[in-house]
């Protein structure tokens, strides 16, 4: 049942990025450029628990998944254990290959719950995590996802403590929670990362992830690294075709933005378009009429049907 021991190393595989890697996202990068592993967004583990009928319906539209994107992996955050475990069933009933614990997330809210990169304050509550995780999973492989450490790097003391749990992989973003993403990536401490894991003697696979531009860039991080394998987040920003390596045409990657805004309208009625424009900055960037034509797509558009019509529009007069 564990797909990460099975997979090819180096291996490359798509960060989970809030409002950006949604359902919709995925069926696109899974199409245009598969990816070694796909994550889910980040998911709250409570809210999937204790929210009402309604707000889980709402939750479980983000683990909407296709068999094109195995192995998928859901990621959910929480601080507290009985509802990791919950959440880590679901996921068995949902089919998913594996479940990855977010112990990375900067944000105050999630913070305040215990969750995310606040765990990395609290050792014996993220164990306790794990434990609960591994309870739930009935034997699908569980990782983490957290950071080199919260005002420092804290690796020393951090990793071994991950590890002593045995989860099958740790993703490593090789910044610690204070500096979020203002600064370039330690990469050199992703190294260190593999050396302790090698010198305890841990089955536990490492994955670096920061600042890697593209799928040549990522095979140099994790070469000089000895990382198991590298994960990319922003790169993916208007270029389902990250994994793949290829590169577009405008006119190609103007028809994918269409169809990737309609599977949006059509799998998350519920959020707001908006969501969805935030793709057309990267997407529509770096060609003769660009700006114009990214303004009207921002001051134009509401639906799919309009984002058509512009693209369209703007196709046949170019």
């Amino acid at each position: 049942m564990n797909f990460w021991e099975k997979l090819e190393k180096p291996f490359f595989m798509l960060a989970p990025l809030a409002d950006v890697t949604d359902p919709a996202f995925r069926r696109i990068v899974a199409k245009y450029g598969k990816p070694s592993v796909i994550y889910t967004e980040f998911v709250s583990a409570d809210g999937l628990l204790l929210a009402d009928e309604k707000g889980k319906e709402i939750l479980k539209k983000d683990l909407l998944y296709t068999e094109s994107e195995r192995p998928i992996v859901a990621q959910f955050f929480t601080g507290k254990p009985v509802n990791m475990e919950g959440a880590v069933k679901l996921a068995v009933e949902l089919g998913f290959d594996g479940v990855d614990i977010n112990m990375g997330c900067p944000d105050r809210s999630v913070e305040k719950q215990g969750a995310g990169a606040g765990l990395i304050k609290d050792s014996r509550r993220a164990k306790e995590i794990i434990k609960s995780a591994k309870r739930g999973a009935g034997g699908l492989p569980v990782s983490v996802k957290t950071r080199i450490g919260y005002n420092k790097n804290e690796i020393e003391e951090w990793l071994p403590e991950l590890l002593s749990e045995e989860p099958a992989t740790i993703v490593l973003h090789a910044r610690t929670r204070k500096e979020m993403s203002k600064v370039p990536a330690h990469w050199e401490v992703i190294k260190r990362a593999v050396k302790i894991r090698d010198e305890l003697k841990s089955g536990t696979l490492i994955v670096g992830n920061g600042d890697a531009a593209d799928l040549v860039h990522a095979k140099k991080l994790a070469e000089e690294s000895g990382a198991d394998g590298v994960m990319l987040g922003r790169a993916i920003f208007g270029n389902p075709w990250l994994f793949s390596g290829e590169i577009p045409s405008i006119e190609e990657k103007l028809k994918v933005m269409v169809e990737h805004t309609k599977l949006f309208e059509e799998l998350l009625p519920h959020k707001n378009f908006a969501v969805m424009k935030k793709h057309y900055k990267a997407y529509v960037n770096g060609f003769d009429g660009a700006k114009e034509l990214r303004n009207r797509l921002f001051e134009e558009t509401s639906n799919a049907t309009e984002v058509e019509n512009i693209i369209g529009e703007y196709l046949k007069s170019s």
